[in-house]
């Protein structure tokens, strides 16, 4: 049958634990042996408190000396580095260059729905599409490249618009290209009869 420690015992041990948190002290819990074995673990706490300061550096000692001195796994974490770092590069390089082309894409169909939008209008001009469309691209930044060789395209038929955007991204990872095309269709607007 197990009985609580005397409070003696108990406020002893809690003493040389607040003093000296590496020292651990048995048989001081809360459910702990009482009588003879009480009165042992509490002359065993006083003797524990007087050699507690020794043991740390004891046990100090060692631990200090694998710090300074290495071990056998000694410069593991640089190599370790040095063979996922280059990884880590890639991956972040091409997860921008990924976000550049679908920012050079979006502005490529936001050009072409521009111009298809400026070219439906009813008696619009031939040249109105592909005017809208440079306009946009001059003003929306440098993400869609070389969309001026040839420069912005539109196709009309009597019912329908075409107009087709042409770049490349910029390009994050050098001597790579990443062609962007981009088409958007429409309506021409005109007088129908019911």
């Amino acid at each position: 049958m197990h009985r609580v420690a005397s409070g003696r015992v108990r406020r002893a041990a809690r003493a040389v634990r607040r003093t000296h948190p590496a020292v651990a002290v048995r048989g001081t819990g809360p459910r702990a042996h009482g009588g003879r074995r009480a009165e042992r673990d509490a002359s065993r706490v006083a003797a524990r408190r007087r050699a507690a300061p020794l043991a740390a550096r004891r046990l100090a000692a060692p631990v200090a000396r694998r710090l300074v001195a290495g071990g056998a796994d000694r410069g593991a974490n640089p190599v370790e580095l040095a063979v996922v770092m280059p990884v880590i590069l890639v991956l972040l390089f091409a997860s921008v260059q990924v976000a550049v082309w679908f920012v050079a894409r979006s502005t490529a169909l936001n050009a072409a729905q521009s111009a298809v939008n400026a070219q439906r209008v009813y008696q619009a001009p031939a040249d109105a599409g592909p005017q809208r469309a440079t306009r946009f691209l001059r003003a929306s930044g440098d993400w869609l490249v070389g969309w001026d060789r040839p420069g912005p395209v539109c196709e009309t038929t009597a019912t329908e618009v075409t107009c087709t955007v042409r770049g490349r991204s910029l390009s994050v990872i050098p001597l790579v290209r990443f062609p962007v095309t981009q088409t958007a269709h429409g309506t021409v607007e005109r007088w129908t009869t019911p």
